[in-house]
């Protein structure tokens, strides 16, 4: 365990492989061509060299880059947003056809300065793409856009295939990790977006190293099942920069492996856990599995 003078050092599990080929290089290319933004950068995700260059995915974020909030580990930026381009959307579906994505994720910044939190946008987001990538399969990670019922309606209205909204920690942990949002209020998005589209499967992600227990963890777990989450990220918080909270525990793999084996039995239909899962981590797999596990219950 870390004190609060000293940083603890990253063990050998976190190495992360660079890998800049051309798939990477052109798919920075493509992004800065269409003037799209994406969290794998924005975020600073650990993953970007091998979702880029290897699996050849990224995760859009639309609505601009800048956050109306201030979470404590989050690395995007922050301030008071000017950019609402409803040509974004057309450009992100242009994208995904270059890319010719079978799976695709959309993310935003909070957007807490629009009265609908960006709902709009990222439901003619999931059109655009839908009318130039018939067979791709849409995943949307929005904020909990003030817990307005109407704002999540237009977004489901739209029919993603997946809709992920992240706890990120543990009840007890909540008020300082995270700006604005709360618990109950992420619980409530996700319970409303299965009441709406029952058929659309749910999704959340935790991040651990931030000082919980793994009873908390396992209440935060109990939790998403009683409001009928399908799918469970479990991965490590990295400090992004000295100005965000310091990483208080490294989690071994084998840590991870009985969380994930835990997450299963409680009847996740799919959970990724790891050091270095994200999100958005493997998305294309977990949407496979949440057809798959669809299919046997009917």
């Amino acid at each position: 365990m870390a004190t609060k003078e000293e940083h603890l050092r990253k063990p050998d599990w976190l190495k992360i492989k660079l890998n800049t080929n051309e798939n990477y290089t052109g798919l920075k290319k493509l992004m800065r061509e269409n003037r799209l933004h994406t969290v794998c950068e924005e975020a600073k995700c650990p993953n970007i060299h091998e979702c880029w260059a290897v699996r050849r995915t990224a995760t859009f974020m639309i609505l601009g880059n800048v956050c109306t909030r201030a979470c404590r580990f989050c690395a995007v930026k922050t301030g008071l947003p000017t950019e609402l381009d409803w040509q974004e959307p057309e450009r992100v579906a242009e994208s995904v056809r270059l890319m010719n994505l079978k799976h695709v994720v959309v993310t935003a910044v909070a957007r807490d300065d629009l009265k609908d939190g960006g709902a709009a946008v990222f439901a003619e987001t999931i059109r655009a793409i839908r009318r130039k990538n018939p067979f791709t399969t849409i995943e949307v990670l929005p904020s909990d856009m003030g817990g307005v019922y109407e704002n999540l309606k237009t977004l489901m209205d739209a029919r993603p295939d997946i809709l992920n909204h992240n706890i990120e920690t543990v009840r007890r942990l909540t008020p300082r990790v995270r700006a604005r949002a709360t618990y109950e209020r992420s619980l409530e998005f996700l319970r409303r977006a299965k009441e709406l589209q029952p058929d659309i499967p749910t999704k959340s992600s935790i991040m651990v190293g931030l000082g919980e227990t793994k009873e908390e963890i396992i209440e935060a777990m109990d939790d998403l099942r009683a409001n009928h989450v399908d799918i469970l990220t479990i991965g490590q918080y990295l400090q992004p920069t000295k100005k965000h909270l310091k990483v208080v525990k490294y989690y071994h793999p084998d840590e991870f492996r009985e969380l994930k084996e835990i997450a299963l039995s409680k009847g996740f239909t799919h959970c990724e856990a790891g050091p270095l899962v994200r999100s958005s981590y493997h998305a294309d797999e977990q949407v496979n599995a949440a057809s798959a596990a669809r299919q046997m219950k009917a």
